[in-house]
């Protein structure tokens, strides 16, 4: 591997069989490139989709009523969290419950999301090593291609990423 940036057309990319021996092969390289990191942009968004439709499905699931259980009612009446509120579009007239969620930011384990979920970040991985691999080839073209292949994935896709991703 070469320290400083080279324009050389037959840098090998992965591997000396994937080595471009015409201006041709080099552009179909750049161009794979290119294709790789809009591939990668759109696997970001994808997960973001994923997870939000992970999390609408989470929300939306209805409990169960467990035998022995307190319904929410009497729950609702013995917690010093939830605060008798007068309130009404004249000013303060009716009781209102206002009941605030304690927030849990884990989510229990599934067997139809987080094996996908596990697959899913291990592609956004691999795909990420492979432009990383290719990045420290040195090669101002590769380099070039896979900012501009980012910069087409994050203009296609890139409203759908969430703005903690990468």
């Amino acid at each position: 591997m070469m320290a400083v940036f080279q324009t050389s057309q037959a840098t090998p990319l992965y591997s000396t069989g994937w080595t471009p021996s015409s201006t041709g092969a080099y552009a179909g390289t750049c161009i794979f490139l290119i294709m790789l990191a809009l591939a990668f942009r759109g696997l970001l968004a994808a997960k973001t989709w994923q997870e939000s439709r992970w999390l609408d499905a989470e929300l939306n699931r209805r409990y169960v009523v467990v035998n022995g259980k307190a319904p929410l009612a009497a729950t609702l009446s013995r917690d010093s969290l939830a605060k008798n509120l007068v309130l009404s579009e004249n000013g303060v007239e009716e009781s209102v419950v206002v009941v605030k969620k304690r927030a849990s930011h884990l989510h229990p384990w599934r067997l139809s999301v987080d094996p996908v979920r596990a697959a899913l970040d291990t592609t956004i991985a691999g795909v990420g090593y492979l432009l990383m691999i290719a990045v420290m080839s040195m090669n101002v073209g590769y380099f070039l291609s896979i900012l501009g292949g980012t910069f087409l994935g994050s203009l296609l896709v890139g409203r759908y990423t969430a703005s903690v991703e990468h």
